[in-house]
């Protein structure tokens, strides 16, 4: 195995910033807040334009609305836009607002592949805006609280999604890892399981839902077929090999590139890792439906959480563990709903203790991002084992599969800004991931690789 190594139709919804979604339906909490009538006037005049208009067209127009605020075709326009940023909850509401009217341009330019360069230049207008009022402007105050509810707008959470979208939308860049300047966002394209929550914003429509989780289908897809054509070519590479020279292999073989930023050694490592024997004579599937088998003996909650403690463990470097992580695990077990120790088993308690666990293993939330217990187990037992630990939760609970996701796009909202300097690692576990996660929940087939493990 060695040279295989070695070897180089345009729909609105109409939504508030407050409207929920349980179920697909909308709830509107406050619909009819002060300038609710303009916000639908100006989303209709948008809706209108893009079916008509040429992108850069309809980019000149947001320029002059909502960045110059001035020059705009249909001047009554500017009007109802004065008295939206004049409303008593504007502050609050007009990011939501802003972020309506740009995905109801990007929802049209994303079904036209050509016109997917358009958006990152609808979203470059934020970045480029002036500063300037002209010495003769009018409507100085509604231009000043124009800027100031944009600027507001442009350190939201919302924009900072649409920033990921322009991301995904474009080709992925190769990273390079002698460049530092190169931030860890422009590589969020590469992991869909990321998307759903690094994509997807409180406010969003239900038609923008369908869009990322379409678009995440489409990536995963073909991440798999392409990571499935390499180690197919790789393996076929290996077998010609050993019967003719070096030189003619790729005369043979049309060479596939490597669809992952590994190497050729660590996506080996990598592969070799979820697919073969794990620990022992057992696969992590293996071993987690002898888990399964056994805990769906357990009667009681105590027994269950001990029976996890061991289960776990056994991933775990025996120095390592000695040292304090065991302590640290088996102590953060016992505390887990302990008032419920003495009842039945449920699948109930099942998804809360894996996904406490899943807390306590990668990182606790948004507001506080600490995750000093994960880059413990990365620095002293490496990327391949920790995912592996991570792996072994979710396969005993397919339920909390989200809440790992969750917990990665938590690090990585926490890392995105980052250059390569100091976070190739987590670069590598991204990449780690995405091949394991695919390997035990896509439709990737990589059975026949069990030869070279």
């Amino acid at each position: 195995m060695n040279n295989w190594i070695s070897s180089e139709s345009e729909t609105t919804v109409e939504q508030t910033p407050s409207a929920k979604m349980p179920g697909g339906r909308l709830e509107y909490l406050h619909n009819y807040h002060d300038s609710y009538q303009e916000e639908q006037l100006v989303y209709q005049h948008l809706l209108h334009l893009v079916q008509m208009e040429s992108p850069s067209q309809m980019i000149e127009r947001f320029r002059c609305l909502f960045i110059e605020r001035a020059n705009y075709p249909e001047p009554e326009i500017i009007s109802i836009l004065d008295k939206i940023t004049g409303s008593k909850t504007a502050t609050e509401d007009f990011k939501f607002f802003l972020n309506r009217c740009c995905h109801i341009l990007i929802n049209r330019w994303y079904m036209q592949p050509q016109s997917h360069g358009a958006i990152a230049e609808l979203i470059e207008l934020f970045e480029s805006r002036s500063h300037r009022i002209g010495v003769g402007s009018f409507r100085l105050r509604e231009i000043r609280r124009l800027r100031e509810l944009v600027q507001i707008f442009s350190e939201s959470d919302q924009y900072v999604i649409l920033r990921r979208f322009t991301q995904i939308v474009n080709q992925t860049p190769k990273w390079d890892s002698h460049k530092n300047s190169q931030p860890l966002m422009t590589l969020i394209r590469r992991y869909p399981y990321l998307y759903e929550h690094c994509l997807i914003s409180e406010d969003a429509t239900l038609e923008q839902k369908e869009t990322i989780i379409h678009f995440q289908k489409q990536v995963q897809k073909k991440f798999e077929i392409d990571l499935s054509q390499y180690v197919t070519y790789k393996v076929r590479q290996v077998n010609i090999i050993t019967k003719t020279s070096p030189s003619q292999v790729n005369r043979i073989l049309r060479p596939i590139n490597n669809p992952t930023l590994l190497s050729d050694r660590e996506l080996y490592s990598t592969l070799k890792q979820f697919i073969g024997n794990a620990e022992g004579d057992c696969t992590y599937q293996e071993k987690a439906q002898k888990f399964l088998n056994h805990s769906s003996q357990t009667a009681k909650f105590h027994s269950f959480k001990d029976d996890l403690y061991e289960y776990l463990i056994s991933s775990v470097d025996g120095q390592y563990g000695k040292r304090q992580f065991n302590r640290r695990l088996y102590s953060h077990l016992q505390n887990t709903l302990p008032q419920a120790d003495d009842q039945n088993l449920t699948d109930f308690l099942i998804v809360r203790t894996c996904s406490h666990l899943l807390n306590f293993l990668v990182v606790n939330s948004q507001t506080d991002p600490q995750h000093s217990i994960f880059l413990d187990l990365v620095s002293n037992q490496g990327t391949l084992p920790t995912i592996g630990l991570l792996l072994k939760v979710v396969l005993i609970c397919r339920k909390v599969k989200p809440y790992l996701e969750k917990r990665f796009a938590i690090l990585f909202n926490h890392y995105e800004s980052a250059t390569n300097d100091g976070i190739g690692w987590f670069v590598g576990t991204l990449e780690q991931l995405n091949i394991a996660m695919s390997i035990h929940f896509g439709n990737i087939d990589l059975s026949f690789f069990k030869q070279f493990c």
